[in-house]
């Protein structure tokens, strides 16, 4: 039998995407008044791999990733995605756009191996977190870059989001070796 352990922290990783600024700077305030400050802030990524969500979100999609500061325990994800379920249903009722989704957050992490992604939506390559939500190994990390697995979305596989991640990805490895250092003092 083996031991059990307590998991790695991990950085909380979130994906918003919207034609309306006003909806990602919503979404931006609501997200560092839970979670804090931000450590690191992506280009808003013009969003361009499929016209999936234009019935439901509108032409012209921008998406910005979102880092924060403050590393998280990696079993906070369910609730972190009903979290970030509630505030698409919040601005979808006040923001008096005519999509019926005009704001999109998908939150998941970075550890040193893997991007995670939650998901309320079941499939073959994913695993029940409970409380309605999935979760998915997105990327993951060899040989020195994210490699993709066959269900990657087709826009997590573009290098402009992988350099993203890349320095999201240091960040973390720095934060954990502050911690570790400062553990042994």
């Amino acid at each position: 039998m083996g031991d059990i352990n307590t998991s790695q922290s991990v950085l909380l990783l979130l994906a918003a995407f919207s034609r309306y600024e006003k909806a990602l700077e919503w979404a931006l305030d609501r997200s560092v008044a839970l979670f804090g400050p931000l450590a690191l802030e992506s280009p808003r990524f013009e969003f361009r791999e499929t016209e999936y969500y234009t019935p439901s979100m509108g032409p012209e999609l921008l998406k910005p990733f979102w880092a924060f500061e403050r590393l998280v325990d990696p079993g906070m994800l369910a609730e972190i995605k009903r979290q970030t379920n509630a505030w698409e249903a919040e601005y979808a009722a006040v923001s008096g756009h005519n999509e019926p989704r005009p704001l999109n957050l998908d939150p998941g992490y970075i550890g040193l191996g893997k991007l995670v992604l939650a998901s309320t939506k079941d499939h073959a390559h994913r695993i029940y977190l409970g409380q309605g939500i999935y979760a998915e190994v997105t990327l993951y990390y060899k040989d020195g870059r994210w490699q993709q697995r066959e269900w990657t979305f087709a826009d997590y596989r573009r290098d402009d989001y992988q350099a993203f991640f890349e320095e999201c990805r240091a960040t973390l490895k720095r934060k954990l070796a502050i911690a570790k250092a400062e553990r042994s003092v």
